[in-house]
This record gives structure tokens, sequence and C-alpha cells, in this order.
């Protein structure tokens, strides 16, 4: 008999990709759905998929984690981003690996990313490899800006198949969220006493343009390996003016 397991997913108007990321984790006994207040169907989808849905205003990353990881109560947790789903070969790996009962703290699951028009392979963004199946209790959250990590707390493996990862319908939509982690990212700066300004934005943003397309094999992802080292290098910029930005508008 198989250890218990939840599907835990965060969202905020995720109505986009939510019903086919809970249909991939319908073999787990529970399914938990937190929510920060969306305004678009989102909690009705996640009811019809049979989740149990909490609405609590977003208070950040590490603690809407910390409070949904507290209404669990079965043996292992499968975190999932409302935008993401589970390949059925990863759902095998999975569900293959409750039922040996390994003495192990979680499994590291790889990500494909789909940007433009391709899964990304290069650029940084394959395999990916991130600690989303972990025994409760044996996890532990953090963030930087705008993201959000976990860490194991013991012994890991790897499992076979890729988390499916969908994070952007447009060009529109990435440059939004560019604006959100560029200001979450120069917060971040600020707190631990770095300096910004043109000159080191610039020589960050070539460098991050360097690593992407160049060190990362960006090129060989074609356009959208492109596209992707040019945002990168636009957030970056970004990031680093807005470090001193903070009292120099007009009236401020």
């Amino acid at each position: 008999m198989r250890e218990t397991v939840t599907g835990l997913v965060l969202t905020y108007n995720g109505e986009r990709l939510l019903e086919k990321c809970l249909q991939s984790l319908d073999f787990c006994d529970q399914l938990l759905v937190v929510d920060s207040a969306s305004t678009d169907t989102t909690c009705e989808i996640a009811e019809k998929c049979g989740a149990k849905v909490i609405v609590r205003p977003w208070p950040g990353p590490v603690d809407q984690f910390k409070f949904a990881l507290n209404e669990i109560t079965t043996d292992w947790v499968v975190s999932l981003d409302q935008d993401e789903f589970l390949t059925d070969e990863l759902r095998a790996s999975i569900i293959d690996k409750l039922e040996k009962r390994e003495d192990v703290a979680g499994y590291f699951t790889p990500r494909s990313s789909f940007y433009f028009n391709r899964f990304m392979k290069h650029s940084g963004w394959y395999p990916d490899y991130l600690f989303r199946v972990f025994r409760a209790g044996k996890m532990e959250v953090s963030a930087s800006g705008a993201h959000y990590h976990f860490k194991p707390k013991g012994n890991t493996t790897k499992l076979q198949g890729d988390i499916l990862h969908y994070p952007y319908e447009s060009f529109e939509q990435h440059m939004e969220k560019i604006n959100y982690y560029a200001e979450e990212g120069a917060k971040s700066l600020r707190e631990k006493g770095r300096k910004g300004g043109v000159t080191r934005g610039l020589l960050h943003a070539v460098m991050r343009f360097i690593k992407l397309y160049l060190l990362k094999l960006g090129f060989l992802d074609g356009k959208a390996g492109f596209y992707n080292a040019i945002a990168g290098m636009y957030y970056t910029f970004q990031k680093y003016i807005r470090v001193e930005e903070k009292g120099k508008w007009g009236g401020r």
C-alpha cells in the first residue's frame, strides 16, 4: 500500500491551465488549492476538480506556503504552480516511488518550459530540476525577490518525466511579469545594501545576455532563445536602475 499524498497548488487568476494542472494530480488522495482572492473562475474550476479551496489574501510566497503546508495531513506533498502539469511519465514515476516507500526527504523533478514557439532545451531553462515532491515536514521554503525556493531537509533523488510549464501567454504578459520581477529584485538588492545605477545596470545586463545566449547555448533555441536573452537583459537592467530610483521622481 502506497503512502498518502496531497496535491498542492497556490493560485491567483489561474483559470487558463488550472483544470489540466489538477487533472494531472488526480492520483493524489487530496487536492488543496490556496487561492489569493482570484477574480476569475479559478475557485470554481478547483472545486469542480474536487479540490479543497481556501481563499487567503497573498502575504508573500513563504507565508502562503507555510499556511498551506499546515493544512496538509498526508505523508507526501506534490506541489505545482497553476501553469504547470505533470507528464504521464512523471505521474507514473511519482506513483512508483510512493509505493516503494523509500527513506528520502523527497525527489527533484525536471521542468520543461514553453516560450514563444517551443519547449526550451537550452538558455538555462532545461532540465531545471525542482524539489516538488517531498515528505510533509521535510521541506523548507524561502524566497529571493519574486521567486520562491524549496530546500530539502534530508536525502533526495531524481524522478523520470517532466513538469510541463507554460509561464506566458504572450510577450505582453512576459513584459508585465518582468516589471513585477524587476521591482521585487530591486527591493531585494536594496535590502542587501547593493548599489544600482546605469553603469552597473548595463554591465550586469550585458553579462546576462552573454550568459543566456552564449554560455547557456540559447542560440540553439532559435528565435525563442534570442528573444528570451533580450528579455533577460532588459529585466536585469531594470532591476539595477530601480535600486536607486526611490525619492528621485518629481512629486514624491
